[in-house]
């Protein structure tokens, strides 16, 4: 679901680069060495005793054993093709920690079905995911045990951003025990039937530059009532029969600017264009080519429903679907243009979204939102040692937890290319910079603040697990 998985994770494995099989510290991924773990098909089910083989990685060359902590850092909705070297490889080297990271149930090579179709994918849900990433824990504290031939836990801290940023506060939510601490970056815990993300997104790129992105969707609305495939050939796009889906791409390529602290890469060429009064759906398709296609690897395929149908379990081209059908079951996040002064166009509108879950499923495919938010709690979860970091540019940090309540403590950073997922992956957070480099930000002093808390925090967790021991 690049639509939104692939805005929601626009890094290595969503965007499609390929790595080495072996890289060293300093590059992209801590390690690519896989193993393999098996894994319970239905937590729910104990008369199932069907399983699938779960991929995993490991990185210890930090690992203070045998008492020190554990980072279980979740990997996203997608391929996980290894351990990021972001900023919580920073953390783990300074409180001599190990990682883990396990792959989730259907996406990249860890799915229980040679093939996606619809009824093969009940088991795919962020509740069967949590038990997956607590099961897999008790394995690996066994592991760990028998590595160093002790008996006791190791404190666990689990890690994650955006929807896997969701999964790691509602696994502190729901495995206290497992846990002694959740960092949530750019958690979107509220599932929300339909978000409203292109309000920020205007707020973010100002006046001009949205007044720009209107006069782009105008013109793309008309360009398809004249002529249909030859404005959809200014964008490479002729394989979109569903001028919703066609818009859907123009919207997300705006949105991923935004998201991913690259402001000016769409609104400097944009807004020039626009106060020359030249051909802005040119300009505009330029742009989308140029650095949403080719630069950051997003797919045609994506946007297209004849893909999200296609059910084969294929790796990496697969994740469109899966993306989609948790959406259209449990989380919602319908992007639907807003009434007055959409950026997005207005036909993405409820029925399309309802229409695509239909046709790229079965008819009454509907998001439960309000069972989802009732079970986790939205971003009213009342938890324990969960902390929230958010990007002010973000566009998805509505969905998440923005206030702080009682050992839940949220904060926004803010500058004006801090955005999702900003704490983790520095500036600009597409491609992710090296241990979170936050020297490219607006503000890297207040972006570097914010990476500060989150080992304020981890230290105090730790501190309070392992009684006098200290961390800072």
């Amino acid at each position: 679901m690049e639509k939104i998985w692939c805005i929601f994770l626009l890094v290595s494995a969503c965007a499609g680069v390929s790595f080495h099989a072996t890289l060293h510290r300093g590059d992209a991924l801590l390690t690519t060495d896989a193993h393999w773990y098996t894994q319970t098909l239905d937590h729910y089910a104990t008369q199932d005793d069907r399983t699938f083989s779960q991929r995993y990685y490991e990185f210890t060359d930090y690992f203070d054993a045998p008492n020190g902590p554990v980072f279980l850092k979740i990997c996203p909705e997608g391929p996980c093709v290894g351990i990021q070297n972001d900023y919580s490889a920073v953390l783990a080297k300074r409180f001599g920690a190990a990682i883990v990271s396990l792959e989730h149930r259907y996406y990249g090579q860890s799915s229980p079905f040679k093939t996606h179709a619809t009824e093969n994918l009940i088991y795919l849900s962020s509740k069967q995911a949590l038990f997956d990433l607590a099961a897999f824990r008790e394995y690996y504290q066994d592991l760990i045990n028998h590595r160093t031939n002790s008996t006791s836990d190791n404190p666990w801290i689990v890690i994650g951003w955006s929807y896997a940023g969701a999964l790691s506060a509602w696994f502190k939510l729901k495995f206290p025990h497992l846990a002694v601490g959740s960092v949530a970056s750019s958690g979107i815990v509220q599932a929300i039937f339909d978000v409203r993300i292109h309000l920020q997104v205007a707020e973010s790129a100002g006046a001009t530059c949205s007044a720009a992105l209107r006069a782009v969707t105008r013109l793309a609305e008309q360009g398809l009532k004249k002529n249909s495939m030859s404005t959809k050939a200014l964008f490479n796009a002729e394989q979109l029969d569903v001028d919703g889906d066609f818009l859907y791409l123009l919207a997300d390529a705006a949105t991923t600017a935004f998201q991913y602290g690259n402001p000016e890469i769409l609104c400097s060429p944009l807004v020039a264009a626009y106060k020359r009064n030249e051909d802005l759906l040119a300009v505009y398709a330029k742009y989308v080519k140029d650095y949403y296609i080719d630069t950051l690897k997003s797919s045609i395929n994506t946007y297209d429903q004849k893909h999200l149908k296609e059910n084969l379990a294929a790796g990496d081209h697969s994740s469109d679907r899966l993306g989609w059908y948790q959406m259209c079951t449990e989380l919602g996040y319908f992007q639907v243009a807003p009434a007055n002064s959409s950026i997005r166009s207005a036909l993405i509108n409820v029925k399309y979204h309802l229409d695509l879950c239909s046709n790229v499923f079965e008819n009454g495919t509907f998001p439960e939102v309000d069972n989802t938010n009732l079970y986790y709690g939205g971003n009213k979860i009342r938890g324990d040692k969960i902390l929230f970091m958010n990007g002010s540019q973000d566009p998805w940090r509505h969905a998440s937890k923005q206030t702080s309540s009682r050992n839940e403590p949220a904060y926004v950073i803010k500058c004006q290319n801090c955005a999702h997922g900003v704490d983790m992956l520095g500036c600009p957070q597409s491609p992710p910079q090296i241990g979170g480099n936050t020297s490219k930000c607006a503000d890297p002093e207040v972006a570097q603040a914010g990476q500060r808390l989150i080992a304020t925090y981890i230290s105090r967790w730790l501190e309070d697990a392992n009684g006098s021991v200290k961390y800072m």
